[in-house]
Parts: C-alpha cells; structure tokens; sequence
C-alpha cells in the first residue's frame, strides 16, 4: 500500500462552499461564491479572495454576510462562482436570490440560504479579507429544538480535487466527548 503526492495545492477536505454577499454603491445586491475560508476566532472570519465585484463592494461598504450554500441552491450557488458581477450587473436576480438587509451590518441576506454570518469588514490587506462576525441569522426553517440542524440546513462542500459539491454525511462521534474513552 502506498501514497500518491499530489504537489503543493490546495486541497483540504472539507471546504466550506461560502456565499459572500454584498452591496454596491448603489445599493445593488451582489453575491460570489469562495470557498477559501474559515473562521479564525470566536468573532471572526478570515476568506481569501482575489478582485471582484465583491472586494469593490467591501471597500465601499465595509461589510459583507457569508451564506452557507445548500444542496437546494447548488445551481444558484455555482452559478455566482463562475459569473463575474463586473460583466453580469444583475447577477444577484439571475441567480433566483432576493435579499433582506440585514439588520446589522450593510449587507445583504440572501432570502434563499437559510443561514448567514453578518459581518464587518475588520481588514482586507494581500488578498486575505478578515471580518468582525456581527450575528449570526438563520432561518427557523433549519433549526430543531432552536439549534442549527445540518441536516435540514443541507451546506455543502467543494471537492477541490474532482471539482464538484458534496453533501454532508452522517454524524459519526461526539466533539469534546469521544475522545475521553483513552484518557
């Protein structure tokens, strides 16, 4: 039995398939997918990401709301990956999204993705944007007994390997508890 090397890439398993929302100067909602992010405090997240559309909007308004994409809203979710908000001025509606200002920050919730972290920009410096979590929203529709329930939330991650989404499995142990059979 043996390994394989694949070289120096960015590959690991899983990759959160995050929808970054945002609005315009004009007050134009805008969402792109990313999937190179991950929470680095308790009330921060950290997203790498290139220029788009969504780092001119983060300039103007400081802050932005991270969707977790569904397995429901896969097509939508690809489709605001691969299309350019530069080109595609309308590309928000074309998705099939509508948006709900947040409450908190200056940013959009996508009314189709149940659940969002509201964000304020804290810094965008070398392409690594890091953002002050604000709230997190999620829609009574995917809670049960009031907590977030993955499997009627349905998020999804990339396969960065064989490019395609991946729903969740099964839960297979307990967090902070498991663990405690070898101590």
């Amino acid at each position: 039995m043996g390994r394989k090397n694949f070289g120096s890439k960015p590959v690991m398993y899983p990759q959160p398939v995050l929808i970054i929302g945002t609005y315009d100067e004009n007050g134009v909602p805008n969402a792109m997918n990313a999937a190179w992010g991950i929470t680095t405090d308790y009330h921060e997240i950290t997203i790498s990401l290139g220029e788009h559309k969504t780092t001119d909007n983060l300039a103007v308004r400081k802050a932005f709301t991270v969707s977790m994409a569904t397995e429901d809203q896969v097509i939508a979710c690809d489709y605001v990956g691969i299309e350019s908000g530069r080109k595609e001025l309308d590309k928000f509606a074309k998705a099939g999204f509508h948006a709900t200002k947040s409450e908190f920050v200056d940013a959009p919730l996508i009314d189709e993705l149940p659940m969002a972290l509201e964000c304020k920009v804290k810094s965008f410096e070398d392409g690594i944007l890091v953002g002050e979590i604000v709230n997190v929203s999620v829609d009574d529709s995917v809670l049960t007994d009031g907590k977030i329930d993955p499997k009627k939330l349905k998020p999804i991650t990339f396969d960065p390997i064989n490019n395609t989404y991946i729903g969740l499995g099964e839960k297979v142990g307990n967090a902070f508890s498991d663990g405690k059979k070898i101590k």
